[in-house]
Parts: C-alpha cells; structure tokens; sequence
C-alpha cells in the first residue's frame, strides 16, 4: 500500500473487510451445521417411515447409509481428538452413541420395519436440539 493510502481508501482492504464481516454476519458455525445435517437425516428416516410400503431395500440401506456416514464423522472426531475441546466423559458419550446408532442400523438392515426407525430418529433430534442451542460468548479477557 503507497504511504499516503490509509486502509479506508483502499478498495482491495475494504473489500476485505466487507467479505469478513459478510462471512462472520452469514456463515453459521459449527454445531449448528452439525445440528442441521442431523436433522435431515431425521426428515429422511421419517419420510422413509411415512412411505414405507413404497421403500425398497436400496432405499432403505441408502438412507441408513447416509445416517450412518454422519455418525462416522462424529465417531472419528471423538477418536482422533483425545486432547482437543471435548470432555472425556462426552468423547466416551459420543463414542457409545455411535456404537448404538451402528448396531441399530444392522438390525434394521437384517430385518427392517419401519418402528425401528423410531430409536433413530429420536436420537437425531435430540442431538442436533442440543447442538443448535446458542452458546454464550466467553467473557472478555481482562
């Protein structure tokens, strides 16, 4: 930037400055995406339930597929972080929800009727609810 430009009067800063504040103001964070991936899959098990007699075995496996990739991606997380911003005791959490989802997905795949959706289902909506709460921000630091 020449000497006598202040940040103000340079277009490529303003620009910049205006992206980051879009970015910050339009991109919703983390747990809340996390929330609302859980909550499609809920919509897509429910859909499926609602139409059973028109599901078919492919249907069926593809929507438990889909579910079951959401939950790997929670499971690694839990996994792969030990040291990161989780608590042991809700890794462990995470970890054992998971283990339920998958076995519940193979019973469901061995013998599926729609009921067993229910368990499923639930659990989403409950997970995503908790992760869409609205944290407060942390105090300032003095």
């Amino acid at each position: 930037m020449p000497p006598n430009e202040t940040p103000t009067q340079n277009p490529y800063a303003q620009a910049a400055g205006a992206y980051d504040q879009h970015a910050q103001t339009h991109t919703p964070d983390q747990r809340e995406v996390e929330g609302r991936v859980l909550l499609k899959s809920a919509r897509m098990m429910k859909e499926l339930q609602d139409n059973w007699d028109d599901a078919d075995r492919d249907l069926i496996e593809a929507t438990l597929k889909h579910n079951r990739q959401i939950w790997m991606m929670f499971y690694d997380t839990a996994l792969e972080n030990p040291e990161g911003d989780r608590p042991n005791d809700l890794r462990s959490n995470i970890i054992n929800l998971a283990n339920f989802i998958f076995k519940r997905e193979t019973e469901i795949i061995a013998t599926p009727t729609k009921e067993k959706f229910n368990v499923l289902i639930n659990i989403n909506q409950e997970v995503a609810a908790g992760l869409m709460i609205k944290t407060a921000p942390p105090p300032p630091v003095e």
